[in-house]
């Protein structure tokens, strides 16, 4: 059985702290990870902090527009690389065997989705028992000439072409509200949230912190696409102890599931 879990940015990072890491949330999430036994597992994180000011501030995800974007574009690859670092040396400190892949060595896009993806090294390293950890990246594109791929673009691709039996969406609040939580006193969690409520029916809040990549809507919205061939997906509050544990080993936790 294959689960894929996406940390969202806001989980690994602080993101209203330019380039800072939430290390106590990735180091007990290493542990959550590792407590919860071998699998076959895919662990894709956000950029948080690190990858969404850099790109914002040299409008990367918009694509090439003058060579002065240049910069931007490897700084922004490269701030994700040393977060990358940081979750993947967490996790082999508690004895998961992680290994890095970089998304922009094997992906390109075509106007902002997912174009050439070769899942052959991601499935040998599966194959071989370890961890791919993969992340949100500055992407190469046909059209555009670059531009950003979400985290959640990314986990829900590798999610429904892997055949994964969950998708695990790991984020700061406790799932899908009716309304953004961290600004309407009366929000309520909606536990189970089918494709036809989505549009129209449901209001979901605009993310509080700057995001290039769409925020919680931008999040449901990928991942109809997984549900449609019949994944698994959960979402759930990563920054509260232990809930990603149970999440991961399948039993009964606060959060919001999608459903057709």
């Amino acid at each position: 059985m294959l689960n894929v879990l996406k940390l969202g940015g806001s989980v690994v990072t602080f993101k209203d702290r330019v380039m800072t890491q939430n290390e106590e949330a990735i180091r007990r999430l290493s542990g959550e990870i590792a407590a919860a036994g071998p699998r076959r597992l895919v662990v894709v994180h956000g950029g948080g902090s690190y990858g969404h000011p850099l790109a914002k501030e040299h409008g990367i995800a918009d694509g090439f527009k003058s060579a002065g974007q240049l910069v931007g574009f490897s700084k922004t690859r490269q701030a994700m690389v040393v977060l990358n670092c940081l979750v993947v040396d967490a996790l082999l400190d508690e004895g998961v065997p992680a290994v890095s892949v970089s998304p922009s060595s094997f992906i390109s896009t075509q106007d902002g989705r997912l174009q050439e993806f070769d899942l052959d090294i991601v499935k040998r390293y599966l194959d071989s028992g370890t961890v791919p950890v993969m992340y949100g990246d500055a992407i190469l594109d046909s059209v555009l000439g670059f531009t950003i791929l979400s985290g959640d673009q990314l986990a829900v691709r590798l999610a429904t072409d892997l055949g994964a039996a969950k998708l695990i969406f790991g984020v700061d609040v406790d799932g899908v509200y009716t309304a953004n939580p961290k600004m309407a006193k009366g929000a309520k969690l909606i536990e189970r949230l089918s494709l036809s409520q989505v549009k129209g029916i449901i209001r979901i809040g605009e993310a509080v912190s700057t995001d290039v990549t769409g925020g919680m809507l931008g999040k449901i919205n990928e991942a109809q696409a997984a549900v449609e061939a019949g994944v698994s997906v959960q979402l759930v509050n990563a920054l509260e102890p232990g809930r990603t544990l149970r999440a991961l080993r399948g039993e009964p936790v606060v959060g919001t599931i999608l459903t057709r």
